[in-house]
């Protein structure tokens, strides 16, 4: 460690956004970056902890304090070797990861300043990239086995890399046209550039790895020529709210207008009856998650008249602390993104009872304040009725409530499945900590077995 007195002397500092007026015209990344002095002085400030929690906290298992110290002393080829070493795609999660590491600093625990870990990250690998650091290897040596990953998906991703990097012959099988799932589908390009993607797919595809796609995976039978198969397909099913009215034009799942404008921008084109699109409307946002922010987010670009998202459960608790659900826990504290900052009314403990329509379209939905009592049996609590039913007027409704955990039938002993598909919808860096381990497991039962 450096400089053991930088946290005392320095404060956090966060790049920030662009500003508002400019960021909601394009669909550009949101996230600016810091000068690199700057940036070195924030790694600084990682105090390489006598227990460092970071590294418990981050499913991947990242070192903070190793990268950070390297960081700081302008070693950024090592520091992203120190970085890559557990992280596959560090540009991803430079992006798009809550930091979970960030939460367990002890520098938030202390002093709700925690180190910059998820920018630096983010910073050494753009570094990395440019200066030449990361190039495709090109000396793997096949040991003759054959691994088919089905899914494109961050999960996927990372077991398909760590696989053909220990000399299997890999191919991945993806249903859409180009790979990426979520990271390519889900999230909108004003949180990470799709070029981001490209730049490691054809990293990949030069160390060997092959993509298949529009290959809709049906049976892991079809597939019995490879040695062993992860099955990475994610989390397909949103939940969804049979509410009267839902069949109204109008009522869209988050995904539906998530993946079509991230298309549209890739080039793609939609007829007028299949584009959707917020442009003069009053947009209603049911789910108050990230998928919902991004929903926000995507309205105020395609020109929306207003936005006010709901969410049926209680507001959190606002501030860096969460009596309710304290340390070691992840704070559920209250999450204002930059979407949010753009323009949007929030609600919260909002049920839905219908959606209205005239000629066939939605116009409005009704809702209703409801509050939350114990259950005077443990478990859930019961909703109970508050006040009075209202309607939000809507033109456009996306339901961004999470998505549906998949059932998967008992597999032969070389079928493994990874990510999303086997623990249900979590966070990108838990599903590419899924497919590093899916990726060891295949390894351990391929050399024992074949």
């Amino acid at each position: 460690m450096g400089n053991p007195k930088a946290f005392l002397e320095i404060h956090r500092q966060e790049a920030g956004y662009r500003p508002i007026q400019d960021r909601i015209h394009d669909f550009s990344e949101v996230e600016q970056t810091l000068n690199t002095r700057e940036r070195k002085l924030q790694a600084s400030r990682c105090m390489d902890c006598g227990v460092p929690f970071c590294h418990w906290a981050c499913p991947l298992g990242n070192k903070p304090p190793e990268w950070n110290d390297a960081l700081y002393k302008g070693d950024w080829e090592l520091a992203y070797r120190l970085l890559n070493a557990t992280n596959p795609f560090p540009e991803f999660t430079g992006r798009i990861c809550p930091a979970l590491c960030e939460k367990a600093c002890v520098l938030n625990l202390m002093e709700h300043e925690p180190t910059t870990n998820r920018e630096d990250e983010a910073a050494i690998t753009e570094a990395a990239f440019r200066e030449g650091y990361i190039q495709a290897h090109t000396d793997i040596v096949r040991n003759g086995k054959k691994v088919a990953v089905i899914g494109a998906g961050p999960a996927g991703l990372a077991a398909a890399n760590d696989l053909n990097l220990m000399g299997y012959s890999v191919t991945v099988f993806e249903k859409n046209e180009a790979a990426g799932g979520l990271l390519r589908y889900g999230i909108p390009n004003f949180k990470l550039n799709k070029a981001v993607i490209d730049r490691r797919l054809k990293l990949m595809e030069e160390e060997g790895i092959e993509f298949k796609y529009n290959s809709e995976y049906t049976d892991y039978s079809e597939y019995a020529d490879y040695d062993a198969i992860v099955i990475a397909t994610g989390t397909p099913t949103a939940r969804d709210l049979k509410a009267p009215g839902r069949e109204l034009k109008g009522v869209h799942f988050a995904l539906e207008l998530l993946a079509q404008q991230n298309r549209v921008l890739a080039g793609m084109e939609f007829s007028k009856d299949e584009r959707i699109t917020a442009k003069g409307k009053d947009v209603l946002v049911i789910g108050g998650g990230d998928t919902g922010s991004d929903c926000i987010g995507t309205a105020h670009r395609q020109g929306c008249k207003s936005v006010t998202q709901i969410e049926i459960m209680p507001k959190p608790v606002e501030g860096p602390v969460d009596p309710q659900n304290p340390w070691p826990n992840y704070p559920r504290t209250l999450k204002t993104t930059s979407s949010h900052e753009e323009g949007c009314t929030r609600r919260w403990n909002i049920n839905t009872l219908e959606f209205l329509g005239k000629d066939g379209k939605l116009t409005g939905v009704k809702v209703q304040e409801i509050d939350w009592e114990p259950n005077p049996n443990g478990g859930r609590p019961i909703m109970v009725e508050k006040g009075k039913p209202e309607i939000i007027k809507a033109e456009l409704c996306l339901l961004a409530m999470g998505f549906l955990k998949p059932e998967h039938p008992e597999y032969p002993k070389n079928v493994f499945v990874c990510g999303d598909s086997a623990n249900g919808a979590s966070l990108v860096v838990r599903a590419m900590a899924s497919g590093k381990q899916t990726a060891a497991k295949v390894d351990k039962y391929l050399c024992e077995n074949v």
